[in-house]
């Protein structure tokens, strides 16, 4: 049998916090783009991976995302227009899972963020209003190593003072939950607000 959970791990895109498709698709409307064309050129993962592991900054992530775009629409000042309206759009907070976060820490339950970020996360907390609700920010920019890398999650697992074995973790993304249960934590797979009552089970919260 699994020991208990005594720490949590929260991803926060597509987890924690939540980007509306509408409001990107009205972006990428407003500047003639296809839709998914933001998406498309900005998780490209031989764009993205530089970003993420800190080998450029955000702004020069953003920077190739429009040269990317430019070269797609032969209008260099659309897409730069484009890329700055939707980074000024940077999502919104799932309740729920926050209210979930707060009552784990209440209950002497660590809590970090473990994140495929660039180094505009610091700056992201403060819009969200999250910068005070969890015990470690694990930020693959920050760490020079992304998810879901078995090195990633002994890092987080550090960070939490927990060994893997009593640490559950939650990501959208099935690829980083069974490489997290590769590195021997606890992991479950986020699809929206219908399973809070799983993991609250999972971290016996009332």
């Amino acid at each position: 049998m699994r020991p208990k959970a005594t720490a949590l791990l929260v991803d926060l895109d597509g987890t924690l916090r939540r980007w509306d498709a509408a409001v990107i698709h009205g972006i990428e409307a407003a500047h003639d783009l296809k839709p998914g064309a933001l998406y498309q050129a900005a998780l490209d993962w031989s764009r993205l991976m530089p970003a993420i592991i800190g080998e450029i900054t955000h702004d020069e992530w953003a920077d190739v995302i429009a040269a990317e775009l430019a070269d797609q629409t032969g209008d260099p000042d659309r897409a730069r227009a484009a890329v700055k309206e939707w980074e000024q759009y940077r999502g919104s907070v799932e309740p729920g899972l926050l209210a979930l976060i707060r009552d784990a820490r209440a209950a002497g339950i660590k809590v970090g963020l473990a994140t495929n970020a660039t180094d505009l996360l610091p700056a992201d907390l403060r819009t969200l209003g999250l910068v005070d609700e969890f015990d470690a920010v694990i930020n693959s920019s920050e760490l020079r190593i992304p998810k879901p890398a078995p090195e990633y999650f002994g890092a987080a697992c550090l960070a939490l003072h927990t060994p893997p074995r009593n640490v559950l973790f939650i990501d959208d993304s099935e690829r980083f939950v069974l490489g997290a249960r590769a590195a021997g934590l606890a992991a479950y797979r986020w699809t929206g607000p219908e399973n809070l009552p799983y993991i609250r089970a999972a971290l016996n919260l009332a």
